[in-house]
């Protein structure tokens, strides 16, 4: 990185990539000029900080980069809206090895292409060490956002993408398992695989009656998916692990009437991705919507983690529950429908407040949480 310079080092990372339709102007002004079709943007960042996000002695910097831009993906298409840019902001240390950039964005240009998306800039800085954040920004289309507020009373809570893998990895990781049986969940570990097409094709269908909105986009994504086996395995929208969170809230959260909440053409109330852990997450829709939700434990058993987490005298529903970070996608949805391809059931909206598992509520630790969490120096967690 010295010897480059700033510069230089930005050309060769953006030299021959190919800007998503959504990005008018990409790199080299001195800022990029992003599409907003529907006149809205849905917009979220995140950051990853070397030793406490990520650790490189346990993820390739390609790795690192697309995990970067799949948990801010993962976040836009929660809202119910299609990724469309990505801005990064990258600070390393001068002695940097230009291998560690290239991959970085190696794996960030897959992943959002992966999304349907490009990245359109960003800012490069000295620092201490190792730290990404990454900008992502969404299209919503012609309808309302899909937000944490819509869940009703009656709507069934389905989950779309594995879950409970990315704590079965991290735990074998912090265990120093390497054999063949842990090969999946470390990978899964070092690089989530939200299955964006399960939800963009559900909205797609409800709110353009079947037709291709972006339809450059989500093909580009579709076909990063079939190139990717792994991809192709966690896209399939088996039930996996969860996690959960303390959660405090004076109420629901109130949107403007022109806001409007969920998705009622195809009867998603609420959604949202699964990074804090199931319980965590679901427990921010009971408390923004103002109702509880209860889980069925035999509907989110996953038996291909059981054998990993009896070789690492672990809970496997317990990783299922509160693991977090695979960012699958967690949802309500109207009881009168059927589910669409790749969802499943695991639970049930009722009157009240608060979540529970097979009708009993859960106590200690539910989930993530950055200041209560482990030891910066080796947790190698995300969020």
């Amino acid at each position: 990185m010295r010897e480059l310079g700033e510069f230089a080092l930005i050309e060769r990372i953006n030299a021959g990539r190919v800007q998503a339709p959504g990005v008018l102007l990409g790199p080299g002004d001195d800022a990029a000029l992003v599409a907003a079709p529907d006149g809205r943007f849905v917009v979220t960042t995140d950051m990853l900080v070397q030793d406490r996000h990520f650790r490189l002695d346990w993820s390739s910097p390609e790795d690192v980069g697309r995990k970067a831009i799949a948990q801010n993906a993962a976040d836009v298409v929660a809202m119910g809206a299609t990724p469309t840019a990505f801005v990064v902001a990258l600070g390393c240390p001068a002695d940097t090895p230009l291998e560690v950039i290239d991959g970085l964005a190696d794996g960030m240009w897959a992943e959002a292409a992966r999304a349907g998306a490009s990245i359109a800039g960003g800012d490069l800085v000295r620092s201490r060490e190792l730290v990404v954040s990454v900008t992502a920004f969404g299209d919503p289309g012609r309808g309302a956002p899909v937000t944490r507020a819509g869940a009703r009373v009656g709507d069934v809570v389905a989950v779309a993408g594995r879950l409970g893998w990315s704590a079965a990895g991290l735990a074998a990781f912090t265990a120093g398992a390497t054999g063949p049986e842990f090969v999946e969940a470390l990978a899964a570990h070092r690089v989530p695989r939200p299955p964006y097409a399960l939800v963009l094709d559900a909205l797609r269908r409800g709110r353009y009656g079947g037709s291709n909105r972006s339809e450059v986009q989500h093909d580009s994504a579709s076909e990063a998916t079939a190139e990717d086996p792994a991809t192709a395995r966690l896209d399939s929208g088996a039930p996996g692990s969860f996690g959960t969170s303390a959660i405090e809230s004076s109420g629901p959260v109130t949107l403007d009437e022109d806001f409007g909440t969920g998705a009622p053409d195809i009867g998603l109330h609420a959604l949202t991705d699964v990074s804090d852990g199931l319980l965590a997450d679901l427990g921010h829709i009971a408390s923004a919507s103002g109702v509880a939700i209860d889980l069925d434990s035999a509907a989110l058993r996953d038996p291909a983690l059981e054998p990993i987490a009896a070789r690492l005298d672990a809970d496997a529903a317990q990783w299922i529950l509160t693991g977090g970070e695979d960012h699958a996608f967690a949802g309500t949805w109207a009881p009168d429908g059927a589910l669409p391809p790749g969802w499943v059931a695991i639970g049930r909206v009722l009157a009240g407040r608060g979540l529970t598992v097979d009708g009993v509520a859960q106590t200690g630790d539910v989930g993530w949480e950055s200041f209560r969490g482990a030891d910066s120096s080796s947790d190698g967690r995300s969020r």
